[in-house]
């Protein structure tokens, strides 16, 4: 097995909103952080159209209405250029299970083969900032004075989840970083 080690790699910190589970779980907002683990690299964020209809909670937890994505870039449309984006780095997210399998659904149902290497800032948080409470974003970010004016939204959500992984990246001490990287994930 290839050993990685968790420097010299670039790390897309992603975040996703979407229609709900009841409606297909259709991506319609998607925000990208590019990090080098401890600096802001390159941003991308865009409103998608999920060609179904957003519910009303939705639209009050995230602020995403019908409207604002109508004219907005259906999936395909944007495909080649977050793959590019991704390509070659490593897929992070808060929950990564979620946002990865969703993004990975939308690229099979064109025909783009998608499989990136993954870490979730969860299980890390877990591990390299042991004994809080809750690990969801809200609450550690409050726990470690990281704000999120933006919460629910695809960029405020992830600028808060890159804040979070530079924080665990400066301060993992027991290479928990390197271990998530070379488990099969």
């Amino acid at each position: 097995m290839l050993y990685i080690s968790p420097r010299n790699l670039v790390y897309s910190i992603v975040d996703i909103e979407t229609s709900g589970g009841s409606h297909g779980n259709r991506i319609t907002e998607i925000a990208v952080v590019k990090t080098d683990g401890q600096k802001v690299l390159e941003r991308f964020e865009t409103l998608v159209n999920p060609e179904v209809f957003i519910p009303r909670s939705i639209t009050h937890l995230t602020g995403i209405s019908n409207n604002m994505v109508e004219d907005a870039p259906v999936f395909e449309e944007i495909a080649d250029e977050l793959y590019s984006l991704l390509d070659g780095t490593i897929f992070v997210a808060h929950n990564v299970s979620f946002d990865y399998g969703i993004i990975k659904n939308h690229f099979d149902d064109i025909a783009i083969p998608f499989n990136q290497k993954k870490l979730c800032t969860v299980r890390l948080a877990r591990g390299i900032l042991p004994g809080h409470a809750s690990y969801s974003l809200g609450k550690i970010c409050k726990a470690l004075n990281i704000v999120n004016p933006n919460r629910h939204r695809a960029m405020g959500d992830a600028l808060a989840t890159a804040e979070l992984f530079h924080l665990m990246y400066e301060n993992d001490e027991n290479d928990f970083i390197t271990y998530s990287l070379n488990q099969l994930n």
